[in-house]
């Protein structure tokens, strides 16, 4: 159970940092490029720990940290901040040690890039010697947005703490009584990247002498970069020097790497019939891939349900025909109609016959593509699983 603490203010939230947390928190930032990236990821797996925990003990089981558990190091390499999701509402943690809780500042990429954008914004102030997170305020996206301060120099958005809400169990109650109210303000699109853009981008920024990427390059172009999920995560990669973690040829001839494992992805042999093969005996085993995807656990009828992608390589004379395959995981299950699986290049744009449509509901959906050496796929899948982040797969 939770420990809270009683201070002198009683709208403030303070919460015991758990101990695993702080166990965990030391191992974990060594995945960063230099000491600044390490030190904000330490403090924001502390906020995390504290949080999450309570979040699912007094608000709902189902909270989740968005877009995953395994990409918040791309994140925290690159900017401070965590989201988290509570079914259709995303809350956005803004982790500080500063002692001064005159402001809440938050960095431009949760405010202004759509897809990161939060509903609310919690101001914590993180206290790792005293292992407790202080909550001492939030704002919607709307009230930062229109009655906030950007700064340029370091691209934040502030709020004076006099235009927060100190206290937070009114957020509680006003989800549950006025859910509708309107949260966020509108904001622009950001431009997307030319693929040439986004590999030159990566090149320049994953120089790990760089200490903060994010102000050396227009924020158009540094959102376009990294709303992309496969781009962040090469980003990320590049700058700690890391090897080659999406190369589909690598993964059937070795295994799949640890960063896809952490993900989901497998590797197992299936036997498929070869041309002309006879008996059960002249099949050639073929390794096949695959990876499991939750679908979000409410509000759906498909709620809950698993589903598993395979990439299947068909091997014929001239070429490799790779089939990328959905089914149901549960035996004689179907899709339900209005699944999509589709694929994508890698700058997101899509290509004759990249699309399959359930219509109504059927086994599976599949698509085939042939592929030079060289060229990577994005895969999608509507509705979107649970922890969707686009991948980049290398082929």
């Amino acid at each position: 159970m939770t420990t809270i603490f009683t201070f002198a203010n009683p709208t403030d939230l303070v919460l015991e940092i758990p101990k695993n947390t702080q166990n965990q928190a030391y191992l974990d930032n060594q995945a960063f490029s230099n000491a600044n990236s390490r030190y904000q990821a330490y403090i924001n797996e502390l906020c995390l720990g504290a949080i999450l925990l309570w979040l699912q003990e007094d608000w709902t089981p189902q909270t989740k940290v968005w877009p995953s558990t395994t990409a918040l190091p791309s994140f925290w390499e690159l900017v401070n901040g965590i989201g988290i999701t509570l079914d259709v509402t995303r809350l956005v943690l803004v982790p500080s040690e500063a002692i001064d809780l005159s402001e809440l500042r938050v960095p431009q990429e949760w405010v202004d890039i759509p897809s990161w954008v939060g509903d609310y914004y919690l101001a914590v102030q993180v206290e790792p010697d005293e292992g407790y997170v202080r909550v001492w305020g939030y704002c919607s996206h709307e009230k930062l947005k229109t009655q906030g301060s950007y700064d340029a120099s370091d691209r934040t958005y502030s709020l004076d703490a006099a235009d927060i809400i100190n206290d937070i169990s009114v957020l509680a109650v006003a989800r549950q009584l006025c859910p509708e109210e309107p949260t966020r303000s509108n904001i622009e699109e950001i431009p997307s990247l030319s693929l040439q853009q986004a590999q030159n981008l990566i090149t320049r920024l994953g120089n790990p002498e760089i200490l903060t990427p994010r102000q050396e390059i227009p924020f158009q172009l540094w959102g376009g970069l990294i709303q992309h999920g496969g781009w962040r995560q090469n980003l990320y990669q590049r700058r700690l020097g890391l090897p080659e973690q999406w190369s589909v040829l690598q993964w059937l001839q070795s295994g799949v790497s640890q960063v896809a494992e952490a993900v989901g992805w497998r590797s197992f042999d299936l036997q498929l019939s070869a041309g002309g093969a006879r008996s059960a005996e002249d099949r050639e085993p073929t390794t096949i891939l695959s990876r499991r995807l939750a679908m979000p656990t409410a509000g759906y009828a498909y709620a809950g349900q698993i589903y598993e992608l395979m990439i299947i390589p068909q091997v014929e004379t001239d070429a490799t025909i790779w089939r990328f395959e959905l089914r149901n995981a549960a035996i004689g299950a179907a899709i339900p109609g209005g699944f999509k699986l589709r694929l994508l290049t890698e700058d997101l744009q899509p290509f004759p016959n990249n699309e399959d449509v359930a219509t109504t509901a059927v086994e599976q959906l599949y698509v085939e593509v042939a592929l030079e050496a060289g060229e990577n796929i994005v895969w999608e899948i509507e509705p979107f699983p649970d922890n969707y982040n686009w991948e980049i797969l290398k082929f």
